[in-house]
């Protein structure tokens, strides 16, 4: 039997030929010079790779966030540009995108002009002003709004009239002045002309019973003296 050492450790056991104490471990000393850094970059550009998605990806997501908003509603081009900055693509992505969905027909500005025409001036019997402006704040631009009001008939007034009508029930309670003031800004707000508001509201009035009183006589009789 082999005797315990003076300090009380176990022999040194000889293993694949290489004496290795059983406690033994790596000492600092042993480490190559730099070779900590080179392990600590090595981990940074492990992490970045994992956490910085490239381009494909990026483009992925733009797309994938685009077509969520397109099941919500219609946009326009200039809409959808908007969707696909606020996912950091890069100009010449977002113009290539947006070309994809052009030929896909996803986007078309001339389409949703036609529609929202359609429904601001038959739902909610907005004129060419109103609808104008608001084809406008969607990001159309102007020659497709141009189009799209060409195709509406020329009939301001008789939609203005249909409008006033539907408010001018509510006033009967109002004296004239004042009923005629409130409709004719609820019609200047509709973008109806300053003339064709008037007349629309002046008409609607008066066929609910509010019209303009006359001036009396004021009952002073003048009589010639002798």
């Amino acid at each position: 039997m082999q005797s315990v050492d003076d300090e009380g450790l176990a022999p040194v056991i000889p293993l694949f030929g290489g004496a290795r104490r059983a406690d033994s471990t790596v000492s600092v000393g042993s480490v190559p010079p730099g070779a900590g850094a080179r392990f600590s970059d090595a981990s940074d550009e492990h992490d970045a790779a994992e956490t910085e998605p490239d381009a494909d990806e990026v483009r992925r997501r733009a797309e994938e966030a685009l077509v969520r908003k397109l099941r919500a509603k219609q946009l326009s081009v200039s809409e959808a540009r908007s969707v696909l900055r606020e996912h950091d693509l890069d100009r010449d992505s977002i113009e290539d995108v947006i070309g994809d969905f052009q030929r896909r027909s996803y986007l078309d500005d001339h389409t949703l002009a036609s529609l929202l025409v359609t429904s601001g001036s038959e739902r909610k019997g907005q004129g060419r002003i109103a609808l104008a402006r608001s084809l406008a704040q969607r990001g159309i631009p102007r020659d497709i709004i141009d189009d799209a009001l060409e195709e509406l008939p020329d009939d301001d007034a008789e939609r203005a009239l249909e409008f006033a009508r539907s408010k001018a029930a509510g006033m009967s309670r109002l004296d004239f002045d004042t009923a005629l003031r409130r409709l004719h800004g609820q019609l200047a707000r509709r973008g109806y002309g300053g003339s064709v508001a008037m007349s629309a509201a002046r008409t609607a009035l008066g066929e609910v019973g509010l019209r303009r009183a006359t001036a009396r006589p004021s009952g002073v009789r003048f009589v010639e003296s002798d």
